[in-house]
């Protein structure tokens, strides 16, 4: 179901069973939760997230929703280990995203979608109360009443519409999806992994209400002491394009 492939610092899973729109069953989100554990000890400047045909993702397969015990929910299991991954990560929206496929993208730090692209939760209409977790997330990166719309009225967005919810930070047509991906990418791979990785983590905290402020406050000395600051002043200096180590 999901292909991996970690190549030049940057990673790529991609969501391969594009004849179910590429739906999660249980073993594809735990075979998601084992690449980004092996490659926490990788060396991995940026995740980007994809699929395959014409869907994204469409959410977890309806045979999985309706049995098994959810109170441990996978869903949220995945969405939080790519969250919480060191590296900055993108999710590249080659299509249509569609219930739970929609929090897997929300956890992702970038989306790219295409034009014409439709978005939307059908929990309400099937009976399902989402996971609080899962709420939360949408909660804290699109804002509460964006979330009602999107849960309650069960609303689709469609294209453009994705870009003013903020669902998607930019959108392209789908044939430069991959070079719109490559382009942050590099800018991602570009910048000194300690600063980067440091601000992820950050950012996520503060926007969690959970900072550790003697933790983040570690992270700021530790960039300045870094091998990578003195190469990124004097590449300033020089004005070339810096090599980091990550050091």
């Amino acid at each position: 179901m999901i292909e991996a492939i970690l190549e030049n610092r940057v990673g790529r899973i991609t969501l391969n069973r594009p004849d179910v729109h590429n739906s999660l069953d249980r073993q594809a989100m735990r075979d998601i939760r084992k690449v980004l554990a092996d490659w926490v000890s990788a060396d991995i400047c940026v995740l980007i997230l994809t699929g395959t045909g014409k869907s994204f993702c469409s959410g977890v397969s309806l045979g999985d929703v309706g049995s098994g015990d959810w109170s441990d929910n996978p869903l949220t299991a995945v969405c939080d280990a790519l969250e919480n991954f060191h590296a900055p990560t993108i999710c590249a929206l080659n299509g249509g995203v569609y219930g739970g496929g929609t929090e897997l993208a929300m956890a992702c730090d970038f989306r790219i979608g295409v034009e014409d692209m439709k978005m939307f939760v059908p929990a309400g209409k099937i009976g399902v109360h989402y996971e609080p977790a899962g709420l939360a997330r949408f909660i804290q990166k699109l804002g509460t009443q964006t979330t009602r719309r999107m849960f309650l009225l069960g609303e689709v967005s469609v294209g453009n519409e994705l870009l003013e919810n903020g669902f998607v930070d930019y959108m392209v047509a789908g044939t430069d999806l991959e070079a719109r991906t490559d382009e942050l990418a590099s800018a991602i791979v570009d910048g000194a992994p300690l600063a980067v990785q440091g601000m992820k983590r950050t950012i996520l905290e503060i926007s969690q209400d959970a900072l550790d402020l003697h933790e983040a406050s570690d992270r700021v000395t530790e960039c300045f002491a870094s091998a990578d600051h003195v190469e990124g002043l004097a590449a300033l200096s020089e004005k070339r394009k810096p090599s980091f180590k990550g050091k």
